[in-house]
């Protein structure tokens, strides 16, 4: 498992991209796991899934720079945090990638995908007509719309609450895509009413977007 990728928001915030190299044997001997945890890895058939949860996990006990036992479980909704450290946490992954992202200072919420053409077939289904009129028809447009798409993500993940809909409680605010970047997400649903801004870049020939509440 090599890291390729991580960067120091702030004092209190980070996050890390590993490429996935390892099997999940040579994963598995740098983890801890309680009883919980091996049923849920035993659940899980060998291949990507398996190789995606262990990474994440791997990937935490190095953000956190300890040897002790990490316990990570989800809550209610879905939602990894840790039970036995003060950091927020969101995870990430996507084919041989696996992202984390740490914080003493709030929620995070952070998202990975490999950038693909069928998002086009899908894209009525998160974006309203008022966000894709500002999608551009160029070169860029299936990377626009996957860093509209990441950073939904993440702050679905941020917020927590599984109810919240990308195509009716999230709007993208207009803005002009670049490799790196700023976007205004407002979300409207029964639990918040917020701006958030988020951070999306294009990695390799994934998008990456983030955001600390």
């Amino acid at each position: 498992m090599s890291l390729v990728y991580l960067r120091e928001i702030d004092s209190q915030t980070k996050f890390a991209i590993w490429r996935i190299e390892e099997s999940d044997d040579d994963l598995l001997s740098k983890l801890q796991l309680d009883e919980r945890e091996k049923a849920k890895l035993a659940s899980f058939n060998k291949g990507k899934r398996r190789l995606h949860w262990l990474a994440t996990r791997v990937l935490l006990r190095t953000l956190l720079n300890t040897s002790r036992y990490i316990d990570c479980p989800s809550d209610a909704n879905g939602k990894p945090y840790l039970a036995n450290f003060p950091q927020k946490i969101s995870l990430s992954h996507s084919f041989d990638y696996a992202a984390a992202m740490i914080s003493t200072e709030g929620e995070v919420g952070i998202d990975m995908e490999i950038i693909k053409t069928k998002v086009e077939r899908i894209q009525h289904k998160f974006l309203k007509p008022v966000e894709l009129a500002f999608i551009s028809q160029g070169d860029t447009r299936y990377e626009q719309l996957y860093a509209c798409w990441c950073a939904k993500e993440a702050i679905y993940k941020l917020q927590g609450n599984s109810g919240v809909s990308f195509l009716n409680n999230m709007t993208i605010q207009p803005f002009e895509y670049q490799k790196q970047g700023v976007l205004k997400l407002d979300l409207d649903s029964n639990q918040t009413h917020q701006t958030f801004e988020v951070h999306y870049e294009k990695f390799n020939e994934y998008m990456l977007a983030y955001a600390v509440g």
